[in-house]
């Protein structure tokens, strides 16, 4: 028999757009998994988790968990020897109305007592967390402070605030939160993942994700008239799952891993992407905007000049060596994370 079947494993947010890829990939490679949600009777949320429920009987179990509520993770983490700490809202600025609120509570304090019950838990050995490469720069322009203007894992986020690019803050202080907590005790090991803009086909039709919402835009047709020069880092949501169970598997994973391509992706290139298999649809931009009239009119589409001046144009190389070489990770092609992408997002919109 495969170790992994007695081996019991917990995902927070196991109804999210990563957490759900993450349960059922789990699944698959055999573990026992049990999933913390918001409400397990959330049929929008949780439909996806009930029918991994049904197709891997008695291997998946759902509590209900608060991220806000101390205590909330104790019975979902017993018995569990690796923790997946994924919960926490990703939201992007024009989503967010309240920074503390919204996303740095829930990250900050989600994360203390999600670490308050792997204290309480001793059969937890290994902690794998779900950070951003927002947490290791706050705007494209701090990159180019860095050794060769290549993103790398040895540099932490100094710029963001609460006021100021709210959802990189919350990440950047929840992770150093879990590494303070790490270094005090030598029981548990973390490994903290890093990805960037994470896209793909989701599994539930509900996720809150921000980079849903981004896309939302694009296919929507927000850029029709152009699209502006915003370059992305990605990760395809499958790397981002494999790269979890790999962190957990491999015993000798320690510190950070950046989870991204190593090159950085343009709205217009998506769009380009995207046209090979629909080249007709009116909504996708076939031209880039030149950054003149971005910087004129970006203030009406919510964009302050400062973000435009630290984003617009930017460019800088991803240094993902370390999950290459350690976790093992290939890639899946842009091309084939972005269609992908497409295609779910079109048949979530058929069946709304």
């Amino acid at each position: 028999m495969d170790a992994r079947a007695e081996t019991t494993v917990a995902v927070t947010g196991g109804s999210g757009f990563v957490g759900s890829h993450l349960v059922r990939r789990l699944l698959e490679r055999g573990y026992r998994v049990r999933a913390t949600v918001r409400r397990a009777s959330d049929a929008t949320k949780a439909r996806p988790l009930w029918e991994l429920q049904e197709a891997f009987p008695g291997r998946l179990t759902l509590f209900e968990a608060d991220l806000l509520r101390d205590g909330s993770f104790d019975e979902a983490f017993r018995g569990c020897a690796t923790v997946f700490h994924v919960a926490s809202p990703f939201l992007m600025p024009e989503q967010i109305k309240d920074g503390r609120r919204d996303v740095v509570d829930p990250a900050l304090l989600g994360t203390r007592n999600v670490l308050g019950s792997v204290e309480r838990t001793p059969e937890v050995t290994t902690l794998v967390f779900t950070s951003t490469v927002g947490a290791i720069f706050g705007d494209y322009a701090d990159v180019r402070e860095m050794v060769g203007e290549v993103l790398t894992e040895k540099y932490f986020n100094t710029t963001s605030t609460v006021a100021d690019n709210p959802y990189h803050y919350a990440k950047t202080v929840a992770e150093r939160a879990a590494w303070d907590a790490e270094a005090v005790q030598d029981r548990w090991r973390m490994v903290a993942l890093n990805p960037g803009l994470i896209l793909g086909p989701a599994l539930t039709a509900a996720s809150e994700s921000g980079s849903l919402f981004l896309l939302d835009e694009l296919f929507k047709g927000y850029f029709c008239y152009g699209a502006p020069d915003f370059s992305f880092t990605t990760a395809d949501v499958r790397d981002v799952a494999d790269a979890h169970i790999a962190a957990a598997e491999n015993p000798a994973a320690r510190g950070r891993y950046i989870v991204a391509n190593e090159t950085m992706t343009s709205f217009h290139e998506m769009s380009r992407i995207i046209r090979t298999r629909h080249p007709w649809d009116p909504r996708l931009p076939r031209t880039a905007l030149p950054h003149g009239p971005v910087r004129v009119l970006g203030p009406l589409f919510g964009l302050t000049q400062d973000y435009i001046r630290k984003h617009l144009g930017i460019r800088f190389r991803v240094d993902n060596g370390r999950s290459v070489r350690e976790l093992g990770l290939v890639y899946r092609p842009v091309e084939e994370t972005l269609l992908d992408h497409h295609e779910s997002w079109r048949t979530r919109r058929r069946r709304a």
